[in-house]
């Protein structure tokens, strides 16, 4: 795809920004286990970046998806995976559904909020024993009277300790798992949400993580995101939006990687020349360049077919998948090549190799992307 001048000055914007008011705090975020959502959302939205192809009517810059792919693969720019990754969640991955299928006074109520930075938002989709298998979750949404009464329990919910809404996908009927469910947005002050823990995780240490659980919440039934029971399609719809950033900021950390570690081999000398002087390196680095290059096109292609209208599933899913398993390898191969400063925390090579390890599980793990394209190439398993 063909970027425009404003596609770069986007781009410049957001790297001005990321260099004066991210990563100068991400080492007290990282070593807090949290950062400052509702702070740095507001900077965003003074911006302009958490909307940028949102409705115009709802506050949003009323852009084609392409700028915020932009913005999905400029965050590699910061020197941690926690905050781009709770960035997505509020443009990409709580928020399509509700702009797409939500009323016009609910999109006034959370989705304008959000858009300005003011409302920190959540995706309430996995359990406990129900993480990619969506269609197994259990959180019941009953009617009462124009409510819904809900009871359950949502798990690996990023932003959960600080959201003040969370796009909620629940069970409201008896029916087929599939056409059974609906997304309703539930304000996290309501009586009766809690978060039962903050979780501790082994990178994404600047993401707080929690563990939702809804006893007894009413909610008017006017908060369901689009018509009752198409909750499951609505959510595969996020879902496709959702890995394509994933496969776009992996692209991009992937190569963050390899440009710090061209930096670091240059300037290390061992036995009277540059690291990067040895053919085994320079080698390496070079393939790892020409994979990501591929997997940034295919990423790139799903893009374009996002704009045109089209169903970018197949390959969003192909996208997610590679770019996943990509940024991993590179991160390793990277961190080998900085020797015993690969592994000290300070290290920025460290917290990519750590942070970055969650792409192959978040937003679907990789087993799940295989089984995915496997529908699509005629050789799932059919049950009889």
């Amino acid at each position: 795809m063909q970027l425009t001048h404003e596609h770069e000055q986007l781009r410049d914007t957001i790297r001005r920004w990321i260099a004066t008011d991210i990563n100068p705090h991400v080492e007290a975020w990282e070593a807090a286990e949290i950062f400052p959502a509702h702070q740095v959302f507001k900077q965003m939205g003074e911006l302009g970046l958490l909307g940028l192809d949102k409705p115009l009517e709802d506050g949003g810059a009323g852009l084609d998806y392409s700028y915020a792919a932009v913005l999905a693969e400029t965050l590699s720019e910061m020197n941690c995976g926690g905050v781009p990754m709770a960035i997505g969640v509020q443009t990409d991955m709580c928020t399509p559904a509700l702009a797409r299928h939500g009323s016009a006074e609910l999109r006034a109520e959370f989705l304008a909020p959000a858009i300005r930075g003011e409302a920190v938002g959540c995706l309430g989709v996995s359990e406990v024993g129900s993480g990619s298998d969506v269609a197994s979750i259990r959180t019941v949404a009953r009617k009462h009277g124009d409510d819904y009464i809900i009871d359950g329990g949502k798990m690996w919910t990023t932003n959960g300790t600080q959201a003040d809404f969370c796009c909620l996908l629940a069970n409201t009927s008896q029916g087929a798992s599939h056409r059974n469910k609906s997304l309703i947005i539930v304000p996290m002050n309501t009586p009766g949400v809690s978060v039962s823990k903050k979780i501790r995780k082994i990178g994404m240490d600047s993401s707080d993580t929690a563990q939702l659980h809804f006893d007894n919440v009413r909610v008017p039934q006017r908060y369901r995101v689009g018509e009752e029971g198409m909750g499951f399609i609505y959510q595969m719809e996020q879902f496709q939006i959702e890995r394509l950033w994933g496969a776009l900021n992996n692209c991009g950390f992937a190569q963050r990687a390899i440009d710090i570690t061209i930096d670091y081999t240059r300037e290390r000398q061992a036995f009277g020349r540059s690291i990067l002087d040895n053919q085994w390196v320079h080698f390496k680095l070079a393939e790892f360049q020409a994979d990501v290059s591929a997997v940034h096109a295919l990423t790139w292609q799903g893009v374009e077919m996002v704009v045109r209208g089209e169903d970018a599933t197949r390959v969003a899913t192909m996208a997610k998948l590679k770019a996943g398993r990509l940024v991993r390898e590179v991160a390793d191969g990277c961190l080998q090549f900085w020797g015993g400063m690969g592994y000290v925390k300070e290290s920025l090579i460290s917290r990519l190799y750590r942070d970055l390890r969650l792409a192959s599980i978040g937003g679907g793990a990789d087993e799940v992307m295989l089984q995915i394209l496997s529908k699509f190439m005629g050789t799932f398993p059919i049950k009889n």
